[in-house]
């Protein structure tokens, strides 16, 4: 690709950034959004919040694409960047920059220094819902900002799905940009790979707490998902 078709396409991806900004399709996630910012806890008071929706970030030319739930209530939507500012971040970023995709292993505000390499990161829903838990109709709100940022990274071809949700939600997104999906529909599991139209699906627990806390996802376990999205990347 291009240093030309690269600059164009982190313009697109700009563009695109800021419709996903001023999206307010989901009244209810827009109230959610709203009130966690205008109640934070105790360690967040007296910080200036995002309150908008959070679109991806990363490499435009990026091979690897991590999917994730939606942007966490003092995470996310009080950095402005996805994964950013929460413990599950904290992990995810751990993993990446110890993989070679991240050139660093922390992430605590925009303005940070993190670069991702050959990688980018993204989420089904963008402003953080309630108990973590989407409604059907904010999902099918968000997923045409999936599906537009995919086909905007034109080389990717790894999808790393975080948890059964960013799992189920790739798989909607590449259907709906008529990529062809195995039937039967390929289930998740930590470690699961599917094809999925161009790209390789892999399955990955979410880097909640309570799945790192109680050692259901462990570093060593992460490092092996990242480890083997960019062997299949480089195939």
């Amino acid at each position: 690709m291009t240093s030309q078709t690269k600059t164009e396409n982190e313009e697109a991806l700009a563009e695109l950034a800021k419709r996903i900004h001023r999206c307010r399709r989901c009244p209810r996630l827009v109230a959610w959004r709203e009130a966690a910012a205008d109640d934070p806890p105790r360690r967040h008071r007296g910080e200036s919040y995002w309150r908008r929706p959070i679109s991806g970030f990363g490499d435009p030319l990026a091979r690897v694409v991590v999917v994730g739930l939606a942007p966490a209530a003092h995470g996310a939507n009080r950095t402005g960047r996805v994964f950013t500012g929460d413990r599950s971040g904290d992990f995810l970023f751990a993993s990446m920059h110890r993989t070679g995709l991240a050139n660093q292993a922390r992430s605590e505000h925009r303005e940070d220094g993190l670069r991702l390499r050959d990688a980018f990161v993204t989420a089904v829903n963008r402003c953080p819902p309630p108990q973590n838990r989407p409604t059907p109709q904010e999902r099918d709100n968000c997923l045409p900002y999936l599906e537009r940022e995919l086909e905007l990274l034109s080389r990717s071809r790894v999808l790393v799905a975080l948890g059964s949700y960013g799992w189920d939600g790739a798989l909607r997104a590449v259907r709906a940009l008529d990529g062809e999906i195995p039937r039967p529909r390929p289930r998740f599991a930590h470690g699961a790979e599917a094809d999925a139209g161009r790209w390789r699906l892999l399955g990955c627990f979410h880097p909640s707490q309570q799945n790192t806390f109680t050692g259901r996802l462990t570093p060593e376990m992460a490092d092996g998902i990242f480890a083997r999205a960019r062997e299949l990347a480089a195939q």
